[in-house]
């Protein structure tokens, strides 16, 4: 099921780092240090901004990452 608040995610488990795109802002932030499991269980949540909001936001150091190509 989409979801109606993350547009897309992407995980790069070299560097531990989830990048997450929000549908309302547009915006894209990365949470530095996410274990592979808390993304494997993100991808694989029924309601993702949920899992979000209780399992990675205020839990991981994050940034905004500057605007770059739209993720498709």
């Amino acid at each position: 099921m989409p979801s109606t608040s993350i547009r897309k995610m992407e995980y790069d488990l070299d560097r531990r780092t989830l990048s997450v795109w929000f549908v309302a802002s547009g915006k894209r932030y990365e949470f530095e240090g996410v274990p592979p499991e808390t993304f494997a269980a993100f991808r694989a949540a029924f309601a993702k901004g949920r899992y979000f909001n209780d399992h990675i936001r205020n839990k991981f150091r994050y940034r905004l990452v500057a605007s770059d190509s739209d993720p498709g």
